[in-house]
């Protein structure tokens, strides 16, 4: 849900640019270098560095310590708990329309939190749930077949699901409000998963190894 709140941010309010789904932006940079109109070098690359940051810094964390998957989670949430949190401070000082260097700085910050979600939820490795692009879980959908296992289906189904209405959402508050709002609701269900993860990372179960 959050990847479709913060990408609704982003494409309508900070200027045709993603920051969950980088092959958006590298074709968009070509889009632009091409002469094509509407589309800015500087945010797309603003929020590639960002995601490659945050992947970076993600995956160094991941090869020193040493966590098992329940504290992955809350440790990974919670910094990108507080990179959101830093976001909406940004769009609340920007104001609507957002200024240039604001929706850079912004595209920036959400691309390193998302980056860093894909390196932690990499390495959670739950199948057909990368949670930020949905093209080979809806291959999946489309190709396995019918009578497949139940759970495999179900969690196909429900992260499309969850990116469709976090989309829906925040496209609604960026457009009857403004991108805080949608960033608002962004850290408050981010804010709802940590609480859920450290719950889980103070209990034993056979998932978290």
């Amino acid at each position: 849900m959050t990847t479709g709140i913060v990408d609704a941010v982003s494409i309508l309010s900070l200027g045709r640019v993603f920051v969950a789904n980088m092959t958006g932006n590298v074709v968009f940079v070509a889009f632009a270098l091409a002469g094509a109109k509407g589309f800015s070098v500087a945010a797309s690359l603003f929020a590639l560095a960002g995601f490659l940051l945050g992947a970076v810094g993600g995956g160094a964390a991941l090869r020193h310590l040493k966590l098992d998957r329940a504290e992955l989670t809350r440790n990974g949430v919670a910094v990108e708990l507080f990179l959101l949190a830093g976001t909406l401070a940004l769009a609340a000082a920007a104001g609507v329309p957002v200024p240039s260097w604001y929706a850079d700085a912004i595209a920036a910050l959400l691309a390193t939190a998302l980056g860093l979600q894909n390196a932690f939820v990499r390495r959670l490795a739950v199948p057909d749930l990368t949670t930020t692009v949905l093209t080979m879980t809806l291959t999946g959908i489309a190709a396995d077949r019918p009578d497949g296992d139940a759970t495999v289906i179900g969690r196909r189904i429900l992260a499309v699901g969850a990116m469709f209405v976090g989309g829906g959402c925040g496209a609604l508050l960026v457009l009857r409000a403004n991108p805080a709002a949608a960033l608002a609701l962004a850290v408050f269900l981010m804010a709802i998963v940590c609480i859920g993860a450290t719950i889980a990372a103070r209990s034993s179960a056979e998932w978290q190894r």
